[in-house]
């Protein structure tokens, strides 16, 4: 199933890249990449869930990024690094169907597969931020 989730969170985050580049629809995007793939159900259900999730919550993201990354902003990052951090914040503080851990790992995984030399130190070190701000502030609540 790790390997099924993988490719699906895979999926999610090229379908992202291609919606914020080529502002694309979002459903046929997941849809062609999907079927090229051959993911199986539960795996394009989950890339779904991803996609919408995280273009549901985009402004309130975008914001997490600005507030916690203030010396990288949002309009400079790479496409590929802001969509990686958006699809792990919506994992880590909206979702909560994957364990911190692996939401941090997968998305570093993803920046060192698809981003730049620095982008997994860049996602480690904001998603790091973030767990450490928000998992507190969720704990007191």
């Amino acid at each position: 199933m790790t390997g099924s989730r993988r490719k699906a969170r895979i999926t999610a985050l090229q379908s992202l890249y291609e919606v914020d580049c080529a502002q694309h629809e979002s459903k046929d995007v997941l849809a062609h990449l999907a079927a090229e793939k051959a993911l199986s159900p539960e795996a394009i259900n989950f890339s779904r869930d991803l996609l919408d999730g995280v273009q549901q919550n985009k402004a309130r993201l975008d914001e997490i990024i600005r507030q916690v990354a203030s010396s990288f902003p949002i309009e400079q990052m790479s496409i590929i690094d802001r969509n990686i951090l958006r699809l792990a914040i919506f994992e880590i503080l909206f979702d909560n169907n994957t364990p911190l851990k692996v939401a941090i790992n997968e998305a570093v995984e993803l920046a060192k597969n698809f981003g730049s030399d620095s982008s997994a130190r860049l996602v480690n070190g904001v998603l790091g931020s973030i767990v450490r701000e928000y998992t507190t502030e969720m704990s007191k609540t």
